[in-house]
């Protein structure tokens, strides 16, 4: 990484995009509809949300300006190149000239997915363009339609992000594909949009934005300003995600996890870990929900990393007024996991013994693995999913 014996390592960062944040904000959808050269945008949301006042609202807006109210909606929980195909059917069909982001993870990342190939030429496969050296150099970076996204879920933090991720339906893998157009041009926060969250749901994508933050601040790259951000998004989740859970309706509450959503995504530039390399295959093979899974193993990988991370975990403590450094940092995580009824174990989640060879093949495949603080090898991390059963 690094250049002559000084051993600065050389990094590259970016930060993310326009955030327009605050209540009652996705009034403004349309204007910014229109500054990024959108006449007939395509709103991408999942089956759940097509039919919800919040959805028709967003619409009315874009309506009253003139802009249509296209919707797709055809997105399962973990989406793949079928919904993508479908999608792009539909972009190509109404003749639109940038998509809306509308929803949680699934959403953003289809919609993300649509913007990027409609307009690509027909033999470059998506899964070219997966997150793995410059390989985001072959798409015609001029093709890519603009993107707007607005979150409905306080967890990804794709909305500031330049990645999507895509299941191969074949292989049920989850593959990250990226370009750096991906970053949304405008990004609208309106917390007003998290309040009708089922209970669960706002308990995963805060826990999703827990393990990003966590995971980040845990990586052993050099990235100081990321760890600045994971250190106080995980003060956020850690005070205001059980606030949220019983108070839906605190919009204040609301508006830190937003934030911390955000934050943990610009924060995982910094590098992810095991957390979410034991997750995204259970999430691909038992469709389970994301941030739920991360929740399920987080307390196992903090052991498992824990001799390489436990001052740093307990210098965090200190700071999020935490006593006892790692052993309560990790107490304060079996509370919050206990507050928001979070499943024990894998085995809760549905996951089988038999399986544990095949997903730990899958793990130690998943780009999240590099920046886990203790280098995950076949056997530790069969020992780890073994653990989390």
């Amino acid at each position: 990484m690094s250049h002559g014996d000084h051993g600065v390592p050389d990094r590259n960062w970016s930060y993310p995009t326009a955030i327009k944040f605050g209540v009652g904000r996705i009034a403004e959808l349309a204007e910014h509809a229109a500054s990024l050269g959108m006449a007939r945008p395509l709103l991408v949301t999942d089956r759940a949300l097509a039919s919800l006042p919040i959805t028709a609202a967003a619409l009315d807006v874009l309506d009253g300006a003139g802009l249509g109210r296209a919707v797709f909606s055809d997105v399962d929980p973990n989406p793949d190149e079928a919904n993508m195909t479908a999608g792009i059917a539909a972009f190509k069909a109404g003749g639109h000239d940038g998509v809306i982001c509308f929803g949680g993870g699934s959403a953003l990342d289809l919609g993300k997915m649509i913007a990027l190939m409609a307009d690509q030429r027909p033999d470059l496969p998506v899964w070219d363009l997966e997150d793995i050296d410059d390989w985001w150099t072959r798409a015609d970076a001029d093709r890519i339609a603009p993107i707007i996204a607005v979150p409905t879920t306080a967890g990804t933090g794709s909305e500031v992000g330049r990645a999507g991720v895509l299941t191969d339906s074949t292989t049920h893998r989850k593959k990250i594909i990226f370009h750096p157009k991906l970053m949304p041009g405008v990004t609208i926060c309106d917390p007003a949009l998290t309040v009708g969250m089922p209970p669960a749901i706002t308990a995963g994508t805060g826990m999703d934005a827990l393990a990003h933050c966590l995971e980040a601040y845990s990586s052993p790259h050099y990235h100081p300003m990321s760890q600045g951000i994971a250190l106080e998004g995980m003060r956020l989740v850690l005070e205001n995600l059980p606030l949220v859970y019983r108070e839906p309706d605190n919009l204040m509450a609301r508006a830190h996890m937003m934030s911390a959503a955000a934050m943990g995504a610009v924060a995982f530039q910094k590098g992810l870990g095991a957390i979410h390399s034991l997750s995204h295959p259970v999430g691909a093979v038992y469709g389970t929900h994301h941030g739920t899974t991360n929740a399920v193993v987080m307390p196992m990988v903090l052991d498992f990393n824990r001799p390489a991370i436990e001052d740093r975990i307990a210098r965090a403590a200190a700071y999020l007024g935490i006593d006892g450094g790692f052993d309560g940092f990790r107490a304060r995580i079996m509370e919050l996991r206990a507050e928001l009824a979070i499943p024990e174990n894998l085995k809760a989640l549905g996951v089988e013994e038999s399986r544990l060879d095949e997903l730990t093949a899958m793990a130690l495949e998943d780009p999240s693995c590099g920046g886990n603080p203790i280098p995950m090898m076949q056997e530790n991390t069969r020992t780890l999913y073994q653990s989390c059963m």
